[in-house]
Parts: structure tokens; C-alpha cells; sequence
């Protein structure tokens, strides 16, 4: 009875602790451009550069996560005190310079919270026989997602200037924050070698495998969530609909992840995440064939269902194959992404510049990724 109140208390402040770091820390900025271009002269040139800030730090941060001696613990509460601070230096500076370095230290601190969360709830949660509840850790991205993206449209459709929504999301984050407390306080579990190397972990060529299925990973699901919901804005005006697209990708998100911790009972880690992956790629290419609102909701429910279930399965895998450092492999998966976000965008802008290619050419390329990404999971390691 006391593991299992200690299981649930873990996954619950796991919950906590993503869903302030990515819903608020990485995510929120998605709703909140369009306010900031209405109140504060944000031009979406200048967004674009915010949003690159911070998938930039998210890369740095995870680089650094895996290459520096910080404790699991010191990284998340780190990280969760500055997504707290730089969410509310939104609100109460004017400055895009000063924005710019609020978002990109954002990044950093959203990286360190995911891997430090990460490597304390997977190892305890396995220690405790209660993997399945990861289901519920991870859904805190999805639930801190759709929660800022319903209060930002509710603000917006009020009136409410964007720095005062700014500073309400950084006082969510700050409960947050002290909701979570005890995910640091409960003691550390010693992390088993893995069946497949008993001497600490998976062969190289198989954790390079991960690392790289999980690069392509983000590269195939950034361009679908950086232009789903400007797709929606062009075909429908009002934002009381257009802006229930990043919601609705929020809400699939933090449901998919719990139905996914009953399909392991049956599945292969692996082998769902492949399948996950040929479902966003689905998702990714519906609008590319079927232009249109119908084809976009479908293709945020494709994408927003899938996108944190194989960040879950990513992350138990590096968990698995991490071996005795297990951080470290779950820094570098999360690199991965990061890099493979950055590129997507960065990818688009110059295609189109140099070659003057539309977004479904990029779109196109991003569901080649995620195939072959899902391909290579289907096939056996090498020994």
C-alpha cells in the first residue's frame, strides 16, 4: 500500500512538473503570439526568432544535462525556478532583446526539468513495479499544453493585454513548482543494469540508434506544430475556433499517453513507438492531400496523440539502455529532438527562400523522416 502511494505520488508530481516546464516554459509562447502581435507590435519575423531562441536553448539545455555532474534533482528544481522567473520577465519587460534571452534561458531550464524528471520518475517508478504509471508523468505535457492554450484563448477573446497573461501563467508556474517539491524529496532507487548488457546498459550501435530514430522524430513533428494552427487562422478567421487547434493537440496529447501505458501490457516499446510514428505520419501528410479544416483537426489529433507517447517510449528506452547513466542517454535522446526541431523550421525558411518551395514540400520530407525513423525501430539491433 505504501509503494503504491508512493507510485502515485511520484507520477502526480512528474505530471506537475512537465506540465509547467513544457506547457508553460516552451509551449505557451504558441498562444500568446498572436496577442503580443495585437498589444505589443510583435512582428511575426520577430516571433519566429523568439520561437528559434527557444528551441535553441531547449538544445543547449539537454547538451548540457547530459554533459555536466548536476543531480537530477538540482536540475529540475533549477529549471523549474527559471521557467518560473523568465515567464513573468515576459510580462513585466517590453524589450524583444531582453525577450529573446528570457526565451532562450526558457529553453535551457525546459530541457533540464524533462530530463531531470525523466531520470527520477522512470528509475523510481520501475523500482516501485509501477512502469505503467509513466503514462500519467508524461501526460502533464499535454495537460500544460491544452491549459495554457484555453486560457490564452479565453484571454484573448477578453481583451487581456499579453503581459498580464504572461505574469497569470507565471504564477500558475510558480504553484506548480510548489506542488512538485516532494518529486525531489523522495529517496533515489539504484538504477539496474540492463538484460542486454549487464555491464551497464544497451551496445553503442543500439543506443546511436535511439538517439538518431529520435532526431528524426523531431524534425517530422515540429513543422506540423509550428504551422497547424496558422493553417487553421488561414481558412477560418475566428479565434474562437482557429484557436481550438493547439488545445485540441494538447488534450490528445495527455489522453494518448495514458492509453499507452495500457498497450504495453501486449506491445513492445519499440514497436509502438514506430507505430505511433506512421500515425503522425499520417497526420503530417493529410494536409499536403487534402487541404482543408477537416483534414487539419484530423492531423492534430494524428500529431497530438502521438507526440508524447513516443516522447514516454523514447525516454523508457534511454532509460533501459542507459545503463548505470541513464541521464546521459536521456540528455542525448532529448538533443536529439532538439536538434531535429531546429532543423525543421530553419529547413523550411531556406528552401523556400533558395528554391522557393512551399510548406508541403517540407512537410514531404518530414513524413519520409518519421517513416524511415520507423522502419529502422522495426529492425533487430545488431548484436
Amino acid at each position: 500500500m505504501q509503494h503504491k502511494q508512493s507510485a502515485v505520488l511520484l507520477a502526480f508530481t512528474g505530471f506537475i512538473a512537465l506540465a509547467v516546464a513544457m506547457g508553460i516554459g516552451r509551449f505557451a509562447f504558441t498562444p500568446l503570439l498572436p496577442m503580443m502581435q495585437d498589444d505589443a507590435g510583435l512582428t511575426l519575423a520577430q516571433g519566429g526568432w523568439l520561437a528559434s531562441a527557444n528551441y535553441l536553448g531547449y538544445l543547449i539545455g539537454a547538451l548540457a544535462a547530459g554533459m555536466l555532474s548536476y543531480s537530477p534533482s538540482a536540475m529540475l528544481r533549477g529549471g523549474l525556478l527559471l521557467v518560473v522567473v523568465t515567464t513573468a520577465l515576459m510580462g513585466l519587460t517590453d524589450s524583444w532583446l531582453g525577450w529573446l534571452a528570457w526565451r532562450f534561458i526558457a529553453g535551457v531550464a525546459s530541457a533540464c526539468v524533462l530530463v531531470g524528471t525523466a531520470s527520477l520518475c522512470l528509475s523510481r517508478l520501475s523500482a516501485l513495479g509501477a512502469s505503467r504509471r509513466a503514462g500519467l508523468v508524461f501526460a502533464g505535457v499535454g495537460s500544460g499544453i491544452a491549459l495554457a492554450g484555453l486560457l490564452c484563448m479565453a484571454l484573448g477573446l477578453a481583451s487581456v493585454p499579453s503581459a498580464q497573461a504572461w505574469l497569470l501563467l507565471a504564477f500558475l508556474g510558480l504553484v506548480g513548482m510548489l506542488t512538485a517539491r516532494p518529486l525531489w524529496k523522495i529517496p533515489s532507487t539504484v538504477q539496474a543494469p540492463s538484460a542486454s548488457n549487464p555491464h551497464g546498459g544497451m551496445t553503442s550501435h543500439t543506443q546511436w540508434k535511439l538517439v538518431l530514430c529520435y532526431g528524426l522524430f523531431g524534425f517530422g513533428y515540429i513543422l506540423p506544430a509550428t504551422f497547424l494552427p496558422a493553417q487553421a487562422r488561414m481558412l477560418i478567421d475566428d479565434p474562437a475556433i482557429f484557436g481550438l487547434a493547439w488545445p485540441i493537440l494538447g488534450l490528445a496529447a495527455a489522453i494518448s499517453t495514458a492509453l499507452a501505458s495500457t498497450l504495453l501490457a501486449n506491445w513492445r516499446r519499440r514497436t509502438l513507438w514506430a507505430v505511433c510514428q506512421l500515425v503522425m505520419a499520417v497526420g503530417v501528410l493529410l494536409p499536403v492531400v487534402w487541404p482543408g479544416m477537416i483534414a487539419i483537426i484530423i492531423a492534430a489529433l494524428c500529431v497530438g496523440g502521438t507526440f508524447m507517447v513516443i516522447t514516454m517510449l523514447g525516454m523508457q528506452e534511454a532509460q533501459a539502455a542507459g545503463g548505470n547513466q541513464p541521464k546521459k542517454l536521456i540528455a542525448a535522446l532529448t538533443a536529439a529532438f532538439a536538434a531535429g526541431q531546429l532543423i525543421g523550421p530553419m529547413f523550411f525558411s531556406l528552401s523556400h527562400a533558395w528554391f522557393n518551395t512551399d510548406l508541403n514540400f517540407a512537410l514531404v520530407l518530414a513524413t519520409i523522416g518519421l517513416v524511415i525513423s520507423s522502419i529502422w525501430l522495426f529492425m533487430p539491433d545488431r548484436a
